[in-house]
């Protein structure tokens, strides 16, 4: 009991704590360019050695937030460096956390916040559908399924929307794999022909 009282007087510190680091972590990884070059997330990949997994999935997640890699990119380095079962695995965990990041920082933050990530266009093309719950659940569920759409900003739109976290999670966690294998697979396969044409 005293520690639950201990951790709810202090939630405050732990939730400024976690968004410090986690800026710093994105600034580091910014100014190192392992956001925006391939070749360089692969060397810091390779000098993590076991840790490996782990720092690719927070950059993964990092990158749903701030989308400034395209997430087929992404999904085709960690197929390749990783494998296509292990590379699919961590691709997933990573988009996932980061997809449920965004729908968090859009519902605390709200529509200022996310106009501001998505651009108002893109916010005013769906706005119609966030009046109503039902209508937006389900084309956010359908397009979650595609690949070619854009899901950083879509989970920012339903962060705004009457949507509850826990059917946000649901539709995340059972549409991402579809648009993951397909990004995952299908372009590692184009990727390889066209090095090996290339070649």
């Amino acid at each position: 009991m005293r520690k639950a009282v201990w951790l709810a007087r202090h939630r405050k510190f732990f939730e400024i704590s976690s968004w410090i680091i986690c800026l710093i972590l994105f600034l580091v990884g910014l100014r190192t360019g392992i956001f925006t070059d391939a070749s360089k997330m692969e060397r810091l990949l390779t000098a993590c050695g076991i840790w490996a997994p782990f720092v690719f999935v927070v950059i993964q997640a990092i990158q749903v937030v701030v989308p400034i890699l395209p997430g087929a990119v992404g999904c085709v380095f960690g197929v390749v460096f990783f494998g296509p079962l292990f590379g699919f695995i961590y691709n997933y965990i990573g988009i996932c956390i980061g997809s449920i990041m965004a729908f968090l920082l859009a519902r605390h933050y709200g529509i200022i916040f996310v106009k501001g990530i998505t651009g108002t266009r893109f916010y005013d093309k769906y706005e119609k559908f966030l009046e109503k719950e039902n209508q937006f659940e389900k084309l956010f569920a359908f397009l979650i399924f595609f690949p070619v759409a854009p899901d950083d900003f879509l989970c920012y739109l339903a962060g705004v929307s009457k949507m509850s976290l826990k059917n946000f999670t649901g539709i995340i966690l059972l549409g991402k794999p579809v648009a993951i294998f397909l990004y995952s697979m299908g372009l590692t396969k184009i990727f390889r022909f066209a090095m090996g044409f290339a070649l």
